[in-house]
């Protein structure tokens, strides 16, 4: 049985140094924490990096289909929704997207992202439908 938040009685420190998973993709990677039955994911995406180039040919998604609650510790990222909305998030930004939109890096400064809600499938293969 997976323990939960509630079931928890001590300090549990994990560190992003050591990710209990590392997923892979072209201009970047997600790392991965487990606690307590939650997952904190670390995203780290070089310039040139867009979803649509790097992680649909992954997912085969019309678009990115996770929820992200996140936290931008650098760069510039530039957010489309599928409705057409466009922003960008900036160092030190707190962000909630949901899901139906696309991303890329903005200029020649990596982004690096800290989710904790939108990393437990992200990038994970999927079979085209």
């Amino acid at each position: 049985m997976q323990e939960t938040l509630e079931d928890v009685k001590q300090a549990i420190v994990k560190n992003f140094g050591k990710p209990d998973e590392v997923r892979q993709f072209p201009k970047g990677r997600v790392e991965l924490v487990n606690i307590a039955g939650a997952t904190v994911g670390r995203a780290i995406f070089e310039p040139g990096w867009r979803w649509l180039t790097s992680v649909q040919p992954i997912v085969h998604t019309d678009s990115c289909e996770a929820p992200h609650f996140q936290y931008q510790v650098s760069g510039t990222m530039r957010v489309k929704m599928d409705d057409g909305t466009e922003f960008d998030a900036k160092a030190g930004d707190v962000c909630l997207v949901p899901p139906g939109h696309d991303a890329w890096v903005v200029g020649n400064e990596p982004v690096v992202i800290v989710d904790f809600q939108g990393m437990v499938d992200y990038a994970k293969p999927r079979k085209k439908n």
